[in-house]
């Protein structure tokens, strides 16, 4: 931790599911004098875990875990620890996302494609209590905001729906799902019902056709998610 006092830092905990990928994100945050990484994570059960353990400021969370949701670790985080700040990092520019990465109580949203010093400024303007989003995040949940369900009908979903439906229409089963989200095979049935009842929809291929059309669709696969 170069030498750092732990009092001295913002204590940051990765949850990522590559051991590569969070190595660099640890050089990259503990070259930083006012920053160190206290705890790791691959899933949302080694993120509670941590939470336990370690005294944690800011959790950066991918929202692309394999066999996992970053949503739903996000839920869970929150329960564990409900003044946790998040800071969501990933691939996924949708601003579906970002919505209902907000609704979970996310204080920032940049994606991996941006410079690397855009998350160390990410990461001290969170711990200072300030919401940080992407420009082109940041604009589209601004005109989501605005336009309500004539921009996105699925913004009325809760966290737990969009992701029932994301995965879903990505071709997963009840029983992945279920293990993805720690929930039974019957709850994601059950929530499927909610979505259709919300929005409307009376089968599944009018649901696909609505998914394709606002982008929701194929937008990863529980196992197989982009990083």
């Amino acid at each position: 931790m170069n030498n750092k006092l732990l009092s001295d830092c913002i204590k940051v905990l990765l949850l990522d599911d590559h051991a590569v990928v969070r190595h660099g994100y640890r050089r990259l945050i503990d070259g930083e004098g006012d920053l160190c990484v206290v705890a790791e994570a691959a899933t949302s059960a080694q993120a509670c875990e941590c939470l336990r353990e370690v005294d944690v400021d800011i959790a950066v969370v991918d929202l692309s875990l394999k066999n996992d949701s970053g949503l739903e670790a996000m839920r869970r985080m929150r329960e564990r620890q409900p003044r946790l700040k998040m800071l969501v990092f990933t691939m996924h520019e949708h601003p579906g996302f970002a919505l209902q990465a907000l609704r979970l109580g996310a204080m920032g949203y940049v994606t991996k494609d941006s410079e690397p010093q855009q998350l160390i400024d990410a990461l001290r303007q969170v711990a200072q209590g300030r919401r940080v989003f992407a420009g082109e995040i940041a604009q589209a949940c601004l005109a989501q905001a605005q336009a309500g369900e004539a921009f996105d009908p699925f913004a009325q979903l809760t966290p737990r729906e969009f992701e029932v439906l994301r995965l879903t229409t990505s071709g997963e089963d009840a029983a992945v799902i279920a293990r993805s989200l720690h929930v039974s095979p019957k709850t994601v049935l059950n929530t499927m019902s909610q979505v259709r009842q919300k929005l409307d929809v009376r089968n599944d291929f009018r649901l696909m056709r609505l998914a394709e059309q606002h982008g929701v669709a194929g937008l990863g696969v529980a196992g197989a998610l982009p990083c």
